[in-house]
């Protein structure tokens, strides 16, 4: 809702090239309340003048000399890059009005005029006007608010991903297809995978050296979208040597709950297993 302070404090321009209806128009706006009236007589001052101003509403008569309102009503529509014009004609012609409308006036006015449907046509269109400069105002807000929480989500994703690799030997990120979209460390090899030509498609490496059921098991938890956590495996590697790793890794949804994708990390624990030993 509008208030009323702020109707009455709403900048209007009056456009008519007969100074008895300018004076009528003043007149009338003051006695209603509205305190910012400016007003020309020629219509070839207009456009510069909104471009300074950006008025509020503009009363525009469509039969002047030089230039006529439709004329106007175009220059007026160049510079409005919302294309949204808050303009209201005034004319004595009847097929004048749906060509105006047709050319980006809001309403129009009625000459003669009658002194109550000018009040309530230009306190109408105000209000509208008014409510769309507010949902502007809005939007810009909106707009300032997601790209700042875009910007901490970035900055959190950055320091969540900087932590699991300080406190890792290998961080990974995978999208829904299983593709990898981001490694740190020797993730392929620990995982007994290559990569195919596209460079992110993963595949297992045939007769790999990773314990069948271990992998199964892992395989079966990330086909369920399961978080795992501390995941233990051992593999044997090139020197013939007995290795354990452990690994943990969350599913990632977006905010429609849409599943995106794995993240995790892994670290070699070889040393901490007391049984580890060369048996290959």
């Amino acid at each position: 809702m509008i208030a009323s302070a702020d109707m009455f404090n709403a900048h209007l321009l009056i456009v008519d090239d007969q100074e008895a209806n300018v004076l009528l128009l003043r007149e009338l706006l003051r006695n209603a309340g509205y305190q910012r009236i400016s007003s020309t007589m020629d219509p070839t001052e207009v456009t510069s003048l909104h471009q300074t101003h950006r008025y509020d509403l503009i009363l525009l008569d469509l039969q002047m000399p030089v230039m006529d309102g439709f004329t106007v009503l175009e220059q007026l529509l160049a510079i409005e890059s919302s294309g949204y014009l808050p303009v209201l004609v005034l004319t004595a012609q009847p097929n004048h009005k749906l060509r105006a409308l047709q050319a980006g006036a809001r309403d129009f006015i009625s000459k003669p005029f009658d002194l109550i449907e000018v009040e309530t046509r230009i306190r109408n269109m105000l209000e509208v006007r008014l409510l769309y400069q507010e949902l502007e105002q809005q939007n810009v807000l909106l707009e300032q608010t997601v790209a700042q929480r875009t910007a901490e989500l970035r900055e959190s994703e950055a320091r969540f991903k900087r932590f699991t690799e300080l406190s890792s030997d290998w961080y990974w990120e995978q999208d829904a297809h299983g593709r990898f979209t981001n490694i740190s460390g020797p993730v392929l090899e620990m995982l007994d995978l290559a990569l195919e030509e596209d460079g992110i498609t993963a595949l297992a490496i045939p007769d790999g050296d990773f314990d069948v059921e271990q992998r199964k098991e892992l395989d079966r938890l990330i086909a369920q979208r399961e978080p795992f956590i501390d995941f233990i495996y051992h593999r044997t590697d090139a020197n013939g040597r007995r290795q354990f790793l452990q690994v943990s890794g969350e599913p990632r949804f977006d905010e429609a709950g849409r599943f995106i994708g794995y993240r995790g990390i892994g670290i070699d624990i070889t040393a901490r297993q007391p049984t580890a030993q060369n048996d290959a």
